[in-house]
């Protein structure tokens, strides 16, 4: 993400937001689940050709936004653990629900493990532009509003809080606070973020969050008031001091991505955030595990919101794939190496290494069985026609990371059909941006949601690691 001083109209919009003291009080429990549901964004067209064609397009927006991402910018300890339903949909994201204010006040918002703020639409006057999608009125999009919560309070700028999102160079914005005084009325500036193909700005809120047998007050949240092709909140799940597992003091977390074939779905998987501490060696029975790296700085601090862990092998069929590992590994700079993203559709890799992983299945599978026309179409590739008499083998996809751990991946995590289902293609995605010789900026490989349907995946916080073991998550 990336932030900026807001412009001058959000100013105003200020005398719409309550100051009122938060009061709430903390219950404990063991578990906190959360339904985790595909978002329910149709694409404008039901044409799969133009389905698959957006969604290859919005996976490598996503990436060059990882991959270029400027700074923005807790431990609270408790014992407990919450679960809630995630869901995935059509547009390749995955959405939990989560209770702000007092009384309560439900929104929806899109799982990010890439990124670190929580934010919803906000107060009566949201505005989104950009946001027509087929079932979507963005006049109707459901906002918080702060002034029905008992809890609200705007983010002053002496708030340790406010330098969460901007760093301590914040002060010299706060020029008319005294850096002790914590009861200082000046606002922490508005924020501005970029997601790839949208964009958000909005005020930093302390507000009460509330899960059925929990509450957790003085919980950092932003309130966004205009928003550009971004209809939903989004649920920050990053390394970031204002993510939601930081904030929650979260030992580990874990979910299981329901297997879709891009569509919207009513069913939901969970995700369980283990609230309790995680130390030693406790980890989960039959799940692999590979240690996260420690997060390169570089130029550039915000990489340290990632997820890493180190690929070291891609094998197709029994071959192991030759990739540059100046790619696989992250350098002293921040760049290169691997982060896994639920906020990613289809995987991406950087030219070198996948043009390495698609000549090899090419090589396999027979150049003759190419499908250029639909490669064309798609923005995918390769494609290749499964039609007529003549039998095609897809070789087996396998991620090879630090410890040993594979992560085999089933047909239908890699290819998927194009069309009338003549036609298969790879939804791995990359772009022309470094050719043989050149220097990537950022994460070299970034693992999507698309690769992982039907996988158990924990982020082991309290050990560090990141486990994974196929499982049927519906």
């Amino acid at each position: 993400m990336t932030n900026f001083m807001a412009p001058s109209f959000l100013l105003p919009l200020l005398c719409l937001l309550t100051t009122a003291t938060v009061t709430a009080v903390a219950t404990t429990t063991t578990t906190i689940t959360i339904p985790l549901t595909p978002l329910a964004i149709k694409h404008a067209s039901s044409d799969p050709h133009k389905l698959l064609n957006s969604l290859a397009i919005s996976s490598l927006s996503r990436a060059q936004h990882l991959k270029s991402k400027s700074q923005i910018k807790t431990k609270t300890n408790s014992s407990s653990s919450i679960s809630t339903p995630l869901t995935g949909h059509s547009y390749g994201g995955y959405t939990i629900s989560l209770s702000f204010g007092t009384p309560p006040q439900t929104t929806t918002l899109i799982f990010d493990t890439g990124s670190s703020l929580v934010w919803f639409p906000c107060t009566a006057h949201y505005l989104c532009s950009r946001c027509s999608f087929p079932n979507v009125n963005p006049s109707h999009i459901s906002t918080f509003i702060p002034k029905k919560s008992s809890t609200s309070k705007i983010i002053g700028c002496s708030n340790p809080k406010c330098a969460w999102i901007f760093g301590s160079e914040v002060a010299a914005r706060c020029k008319n606070c005294d850096p002790n005084d914590q009861a200082c009325s000046q606002t922490c500036p508005p924020y501005i973020l970029q997601y790839g193909l949208g964009s958000t700005a909005g005020l930093l809120l302390s507000e009460t969050l509330e899960f059925p047998n929990k509450k957790r007050p003085d919980f950092l949240v932003g309130c966004s008031i205009v928003s550009n092709r971004q209809p939903a909140g989004i649920g920050g799940f990053g390394r970031g001091k204002e993510s939601l597992p930081s904030q929650l003091g979260v030992g580990k977390f874990s979910y299981c991505l329901l297997s879709r074939k891009l569509d919207d779905t009513s069913v939901s998987s969970n995700l369980v955030l283990d609230t309790g501490s995680v130390s030693g060696n406790s980890t989960t029975s039959n799940l692999r595990y590979t240690p996260f790296l420690k997060n390169p700085t570089g130029v550039n601090s915000a990489f340290g919101e990632y997820y890493y862990v180190l690929l070291r092998k891609v094998i197709v069929g029994n071959r192991h794939v030759k990739a540059p590992y100046r790619f696989l590994v992250p350098g002293s700079d921040g760049n290169g190496g691997t982060i896994v993203d639920s906020g990613s559709t289809f995987t991406f890799m950087e030219k070198p290494v996948f043009d390495a992983v698609a000549e090899e299945f090419i090589k396999q599978v027979g150049n003759d069985s190419r499908a250029s026309k639909e490669e064309i179409q798609s923005g995918v590739r390769p494609c290749f026609k499964i039609s007529g008499d003549k039998s095609v083998n897809i070789p087996k996809l396998t991620f090879q990371f630090k410890g040993g751990s594979k992560m085999a991946l089933p047909l239908e995590n890699y290819f998927a059909y194009y069309g009338n289902e003549s036609v298969i293609c790879l939804m791995i995605i990359t772009d022309n941006a470094v050719e043989p010789g050149s220097s990537s900026t950022g994460p070299a490989i970034i693992l999507g949601s698309f690769q992982l349907q039907n996988f158990y995946v924990e982020f082991n916080l309290g050990n560090e690691k990141f486990g994974f073991a196929r499982k049927k998550c519906s």
